[in-house]
């Protein structure tokens, strides 16, 4: 194992991140019972799903309840996502205004073909005037109340159009806090494997404000590795917890140099599972918690000896009890196997990216694309 780095402490603005570790936003994953379920194995910045600034200005109520925290959470982060200045602006305003979070991160990094399409997600940064802007607007929106506002996006578009150093600059010219890479381009999407020489090249890129590296980190060793080997101030997890939020304490002790715990036995799994139902019910509701449930059931049991027929039943639980009846078949002292390492979640293949007409042709053209605010958060 990679032994503990002696670095300095992370820190996004007022905030000293300790682990220097990140929970990425993801779509439908990191909601106020997911976040609370990470936070109780370890230390370090949890961060809500994707929020839309257009949903946010107009005050979406299924928005607005996405943009929820849990009592201990601090600091709150919430992710924005916007194409237009004037929006993202608007949406940080409100939400530092009004205490909604303690702090703002930006989302340029999403390959999914609904939102490069029109011009957002890893799209953007191909336009650095514009990106430039947004940043700019957000980033000013979030100081007239003290709060950091953070940037994380992609390689670039595909291996032709590469952005992530340009945008990396832009980004701390513009008064970013700090800025996180994907090290996949958004043809990968989450496919092959994420290549950690770009997380170093930006981090010599940029200088003044912290650099964070996101991709591959599915075990503590891979987040130690990533620092070692590219220099970069953090690491950022996403799919390596799905699943696995007790990730966060094996994260933790790996970088206070204790020994990393072993994997969870089935029977704590199954405890683990059932505190996630809870969570869920007490924000969702019983029914849609249990449908929510459901996506989670393969990443919990995945590597372990359960058999086809708990796994269907899992995969279509639809209440407390039934979830109960279910966890009382399995055996609780099945060791954590060693299929459970590893890569999980999506991956799908690599494919052309989604770009609205004439997105290439000049990368200095400010102008908002058409039709590219989206009111649904999420993703």
């Amino acid at each position: 194992m990679t032994a503990a780095l002696t670095k300095p402490a992370l820190r996004i603005g007022p905030y000293e991140v300790d682990p220097p570790v990140v929970l990425a936003p993801m779509a439908g994953i990191t909601n106020v019972a997911f976040r609370r379920l990470c936070r109780e194995y370890g230390a370090g910045l949890y961060v809500c799903e994707m929020i839309t600034a257009r949903a946010v200005v107009e005050r979406h109520p299924g928005t607005m309840h996405m943009m929820s925290f849990d009592e201990g959470e601090f600091p709150r982060s919430m992710q924005l996502y916007g194409v237009d200045p004037a929006t993202m602006r608007e949406a940080v305003k409100i939400v530092v205004s009004e205490g909604l979070a303690d702090h703002v991160d930006a989302n340029f990094g999403c390959p999914v073909s609904k939102v490069t399409r029109k011009g957002g997600g890893a799209a953007l940064p191909y336009k650095r005037r514009l990106f430039g802007e947004i940043v700019r607007a957000s980033a000013e929106a979030a100081a007239a109340e003290g709060v950091p506002f953070t940037v994380k996006f992609r390689v670039g578009i595909d291996e032709d159009h590469h952005t992530y150093l340009d945008a990396g600059r832009i980004a701390e010219a513009e008064g970013a806090a700090a800025v996180s890479l994907h090290a996949r381009t958004a043809a990968q999407r989450y496919s092959g494997q994420a290549d950690w020489s770009h997380v170093a090249r930006l981090k010599e890129a940029v200088t003044t404000i912290p650099v964070l590296g996101n991709g591959d980190i599915f075990a503590a060793d891979d987040a130690l590795r990533m620092m070692a080997e590219t220099g970069c101030d953090g690491v950022v997890v996403g799919r390596g917890c799905l699943g696995r939020p007790w990730l966060f304490g094996e994260l933790e002790a790996a970088f206070q140099g204790r020994p990393v715990p072993e994997g969870p036995r089935l029977g704590e799994v199954a405890r683990v599972l059932r505190r996630h139902a809870e969570l869920l019910i007490e924000h969702d509701g019983p029914d849609k918690a249990m449908r929510d449930l459901r996506k989670h059931m393969a990443w919990y049991f995945m590597g372990f000896p359960v058999g086809s027929e708990l796994r269907r039943g899992f995969a279509t639980v639809s209440a407390l009890d039934e979830l109960d009846e279910l966890i009382a078949q399995l055996d609780p002292d099945v060791p954590f196997p060693a299929d459970a390492l590893g890569p999980r979640g999506r991956q799908g293949s690599p494919g052309k990216v989604t770009l609205p007409h004439g997105w290439l042709n000049d990368p200095d053209d400010p102008c908002v694309p058409e039709g590219a605010d989206m009111m649904h958060s999420g993703g």
